[in-house]
């Protein structure tokens, strides 16, 4: 059952039991599991950049073309999909993700069930993000970057999959499980921070860090070790 107002509903869509607000937007063969949340102003399954240059190289200016050419995205159960995000086609989401305002989410993308993408945040197509990650505020993930389950990415922490841009040969870089990092990182391409590792706020990562280490710096520097740091955080909460 959809509740609410429409703008456009694809006739291949499904959608199980799920709020749909005012002036969506649901292309393609989208699906919207039972229990979902998608605000208004919203597009679902929007194409992808070659198949919207076609349409316009054919001069066809309708807009149920966009709908014909759309292959659509998944939406799991219990999903909230905040006011004016885009999710481009083969995007797939897990149950109960949570996705904030403005969030850009492009083709290919799969995120993992309980998963938080925060608002103004770009996921920028072809990106494999994990269980139960935060991603806050205006993060920048390229494409071939791999995030793994249970991490933390603070506010405005960007990565980078091109080490000579624009050189075509893209390095996506792998923030493994249970990793924190800190607001304004930034992460360079091909680097691999270790399992359990915390990346110090407006640090600049060149190189891998290892595992249940505190790098921090521009570059980043191993300073201490993962339980130390675990340590100095239950004293500060005392």
């Amino acid at each position: 059952m959809i509740h609410g107002m429409l703008q456009y509903i694809s006739k291949t869509a499904i959608v199980g039991r799920a709020y749909i607000g005012l002036n969506c937007i649901v292309l393609g063969a989208t699906m919207i599991g039972d229990g979902s949340f998608i605000d208004s102003h919203t597009i679902l399954g929007y194409p992808v950049r070659s198949k919207v240059m076609k349409f316009i190289q054919k001069g066809e200016m309708r807009f149920e073309s966009l709908d014909e050419i759309s292959d659509g995205c998944r939406i799991g159960n219990r999903c909230i999909i905040r006011s004016n995000s885009i999710i481009y086609e083969g995007v797939i989401i897990g149950d109960d993700v949570e996705i904030g305002h403005g969030t850009l989410i492009r083709e290919s993308v799969k995120v993992g069930r309980s998963t938080r993408i925060g608002s103004h945040t770009v996921v920028d197509g072809y990106v494999k993000i994990g269980e139960k990650v935060s991603i806050q505020t205006g993060c920048y993930l390229p494409p071939g970057t791999i995030i793994e389950d249970d991490v933390f990415l603070g506010p405005y922490t960007t990565v980078l999959n091109d080490k000579y841009p624009p050189s075509g040969r893209l390095i996506g870089a792998r923030i493994c499980r249970g990793s924190i990092v800190g607001a304004g990182a930034m992460i360079l391409p091909g680097v691999v921070v270790g399992e359990g590792a915390v990346i110090a706020a407006g640090s600049l990562v060149t190189r891998d860090i290892e595992p249940y280490s505190v790098a921090k710096g521009r570059p980043a520097r191993i300073c201490y070790s993962r339980e130390e740091y675990e340590e100095r955080k239950k004293r500060y909460l005392e």
